[in-house]
Parts: structure tokens; sequence; C-alpha cells
């Protein structure tokens, strides 16, 4: 089994990307499931129903969140409603939504977990402890387990990584936008990846102009932030090979597209 995961796409420039590459993708590695992270999708912070649907409709089987979940009103009014998508499992008890939800992949299930970090975060309830009790949930039903861990410290997804080898299939770290290149199996049959990095602005910085970002390392003074839209764009993501019969992964392989590493069908 192949899955298809694609990192933080942020506002319309990682829509576009979305639109673009992802049939092109699927095409040329012809995975089974698709899991994109749209928590920045709508001008950065958050999602909305129309892009939800819009990210369904070119191929996501399920699309996952992370700390701006909530930065769009009308998230309330459809994500109890929404299938497909998923929010961190740990925030607080009596939050709308959930944090896992199951595919049926060819007669296999397949779990798709989305958890938060807390360094450097809001000080929800502890990830570590509640992946525990998805796990144990998921194993009734399927050994094929992925977790999309949206944190921000690199230590806080290592040590996620290395606490449930053996027991998920992958953990990919979101949230940072900025790809790392330490993806590998763990010993005991584990895919991991600090972070994904993201699906929208190249030229920007972490997709934001990058005009504002020096003015506030400059001077130190309250900027107001928007979506580079202008100049090129970018798309990263993984590529993850599972054993069906035992849930582990026999390889990831980083995606990155932008114009200095051009896709090539």
């Amino acid at each position: 089994m192949k899955i298809l995961f694609i990192g933080d796409v942020v506002g319309s420039p990682g829509r576009a990307m979305i639109e673009e590459y992802l049939p092109k993708l699927k095409n040329k590695y012809k995975p089974n499931v698709t899991i994109i992270n749209g928590e920045n999708a709508a001008s950065g912070k958050g999602i909305t129903e129309a892009i939800y649907k819009q990210f369904l409709g070119w191929g996501a089987q399920v699309v996952t969140m992370g700390n701006h979940t909530w930065d769009k009103k009308e998230i309330f009014h459809f994500i109890d409603e929404a299938k497909y998508m998923i929010r961190p499992a740990n925030f607080p008890e009596g939050n709308p939504g959930k944090g896992m939800t199951f595919l049926n992949i060819n007669g296999k299930e397949v779990a798709v977990i989305n958890i938060q970090g807390r360094t450097f975060l809001p000080a929800i309830d502890d990830p570590f402890r509640k992946i525990d009790e998805l796990i144990n949930e998921a194993k009734k039903r399927t050994n094929i387990i992925f977790v999309d861990f949206h944190a921000e410290a690199t230590s806080e997804k290592q040590a996620m990584g290395w606490y449930v080898d053996g027991r998920v299939s992958a953990v990919v770290g979101t949230h940072t936008h900025t790809q790392t290149a330490d993806e590998r199996i763990l010993p005991q049959g584990t895919a991991y990846i600090t972070d994904t990095g993201m699906t929208g602005p190249y030229d920007g910085i972490l997709g934001v102009e990058k005009e504002a970002v020096l003015k506030r390392f400059l001077t130190s003074m309250p900027v107001r932030f928007e979506i580079t839209k202008k100049g090129r764009h970018q798309l990263n993501g993984v590529l993850i090979t599972l054993n069906t019969e035992n849930g582990t992964a026999t390889n990831i392989e980083r995606i990155l597209i932008n114009e200095d590493h051009p896709f090539f069908p």
C-alpha cells in the first residue's frame, strides 16, 4: 500500500499547486491513500467548507489540521459532518470534530490520526497519552495507522516517532513549513520524517511575504503577515510504502516540487 501525504497547504498558491500537481503525482506514484494537511489552506489560517470539498474533489481522501483549526469561524458549522477531516485529537474534551478517521481501501482499513505537540504551542492535552489511547482504539480494527504530528519542536517530533515506533505505520511532522531531510524507517518499522514541509509560496518566508517578516526582525514592531501570492510556488510531501500484512513501512520518499526541483512524470 502507498500513502501520499502533502504538507501544509498555504493559501491560494498552495491550493493551485494541489490542483495542478495532485493528478500528476497520482498518475506517477499511484497511491492508494492521499492525505493533505489543510490547516493553512484559507488565506494562511484555517480552512473553509468549500476548500475542504475542493481537496476531496481533487483526489484527497483525508484532510488533517493543526493549531489553526478554529481560525475560520465557519468551521464550527461543518466540522462534525466532515467525515474525512480530522483535527488534533488532543484538543480538550468537548471540542467539535474528531482526531481519527478510518478508510476502507480494497478491504483493508487504514486509520489516520491527527495529534498536536505542546512545546512552543498552546498547552493542550498530553499528545503522548492521547496517542496511546488512539493506537489502542485503532488496533481493534487495523494494523495500518498513519499519524500527522503537528508540532513546533524538532525534539518533540522525534520523541513521538521513537515513542510509537513499531506501533504505527508512519509518523510525519507538520507545522514548521520547512521540509527536513531525515526521512527514515525506524528500527521497529515505523516510517518517520520530522517535517514534510509546505505547499504554497516558494519565495516567501514560511509562505508569508518576506518583506513583512524582515521588518519584524529588524524593528521588533508589530507587522501584519500576508500570504505571498506573487513569485514561484512549491509542493512538499512524502510517499510511504507499507506492508499491509503487518502494517510496517518498507520505504519513505520525500517529494519536493519547485523551480529548482522540477517535476518529472
